[in-house]
């Protein structure tokens, strides 16, 4: 089972969850991350949503968005193939 660690500024996923997702290996996903070819955001919900949070990581052309509670536990998954980013060095869509 999948599930974020709540911190004082969002959320956390261990690298042996989120690698698989990405079809990363997990000892490289921290490499990826800090040469920023992995890239998260999170976004807090509002009115009817409020509670839930949505993060979003990105890799090459594969988006990965889960829901999680604030207790980090995840409530929907999807993963789709986008564009590549516009500029994006070729081959960089894995």
């Amino acid at each position: 089972m999948i599930r974020l660690e709540p911190t004082e500024t969002g959320f956390q996923i261990d690298a042996a969850d989120l690698g698989p997702l990405l079809e990363v290996a997990p000892e490289n996903v921290q490499r990826l991350m800090r040469d920023g070819q992995i890239t998260s955001r999170s976004e807090a919900g509002r009115d009817g949503d409020e509670g839930r949070h949505r993060i979003t990581f990105r890799y090459g052309v594969t988006r990965l968005r889960l829901t999680v509670n604030s207790r980090g536990e995840v409530l929907m998954r999807s993963r789709i193939t986008v564009a590549p980013r516009p500029g994006a060095p070729a081959g960089s869509d894995r």
